[in-house]
């Protein structure tokens, strides 16, 4: 199963110089809860985004560069090539960025979001969900509080 995470603003933004635009706590603790233990594929520039890699996870990094090769990472070109190193029968979580997601949606099978209920401005954005081949399972809003300056929504969308 390929599961798309994100967490998406209301135009659809995800970041904006290679940063995210929120700091939202409780998103972070779905995205560990969901992801850890699993294979995750992302771009080279959203891996070059962490501080150092996410823990308890098999990191897969797509990149055209050739002599890319950071520590205890599989290297890949392709979004193809990413898929194929990873176990057929396990979920596997594409996190990243906006170009893989493009790429990606088409393959998916699930869409986990946190939707942020504010607009940013942004260079970087998640493709539009076409509500015609993803059904909307599972959503759970949660009010801004002392430790999220937005209102914030997880969602689960299903494909049809």
């Amino acid at each position: 199963m390929i599961t798309l995470i994100a967490a998406v603003a209301e135009n659809n933004a995800l970041g904006k110089d290679n940063q995210l635009l929120w700091h939202l706590p409780e998103d972070f603790k779905r995205f560990k809860k969901l992801t850890t233990g699993h294979y995750i594929i992302m771009g080279r520039k959203t891996f070059e985004s962490f501080p150092k890699p996410l823990p308890n996870r098999t990191h897969v990094i797509i990149t055209r560069q050739q002599d890319y090769a950071p520590a205890d990472c599989i290297v890949v070109n392709s979004l193809q090539e990413a898929i194929t190193v990873c176990p057929m029968d396990e979920e596997v979580f594409v996190i990243g960025g906006g170009e893989i997601y493009k790429q990606s949606i088409e393959m998916a099978d699930k869409i986990d979001i946190t939707k942020v209920h504010h607009s940013f401005d942004a260079d970087t954005f998640f493709p539009e969900i076409d509500l015609g081949q993803w059904q909307l399972a599972f959503e759970e809003f949660h009010p801004k509080d002392e430790k999220h300056t937005f209102d914030f929504t997880f969602q689960t969308y299903i494909r049809k």
